[in-house]
């Protein structure tokens, strides 16, 4: 039986470490929270508080006051989709470190989608890097970490 213990000890420590990431986040503008989740072993995270709601009075697409969609996506049929509720990361994996990798981050401010690499760089602190190709082409945004 210590055996077993022993030789599963390892394991639940990853694991452990791996859903540190779990949680909701503030993002980086300060204007949305987005809860990050597992589900199959991987990472996801969607929208679950907006500053903004409704778009503001001056729009420029004319839709001031209505609830906040996902209008610029490049899909037709996805653009009616309310902001809240969008799930805007998906698949991140662990990968060690802190880090999570292979995962795709969506932007609904402009309708992509990029690949992603998140790396806690402390408990409440998180580092989100959305690029194109290479990390070199991307930019990174720090998000803090919401208390509950």
């Amino acid at each position: 039986m210590t055996l077993l213990l022993a030789a599963a000890a390892p394991c639940l420590a990853q694991a452990q470490a791996a859903d540190r990431i779990v949680g909701r986040w503030l993002n980086g503008k300060g204007v949305a929270i987005i809860e990050i989740y597992k589900a199959d072993d991987q990472y996801h995270g969607k929208v679950v508080w907006l500053k903004e709601r409704a778009y503001p009075s001056d729009d420029p697409k004319g839709m001031a006051g209505r609830e906040r969609i996902d209008r610029d996506n490049p899909d037709p049929d996805l653009r009616d989709r309310p902001i809240l509720g969008l799930v805007i990361m998906r698949n991140f994996v662990f990968d060690g470190q802190n880090s999570w990798s292979k995962g795709r981050v969506y932007d609904p401010e402009n309708g992509k989608e990029y690949r992603g690499r998140m790396t806690l760089t402390s408990p409440d602190a998180l580092s989100l890097r959305g690029y194109v190709g290479l990390t070199v082409f991307g930019r990174t945004e720090k998000w803090t970490r919401v208390k509950e």
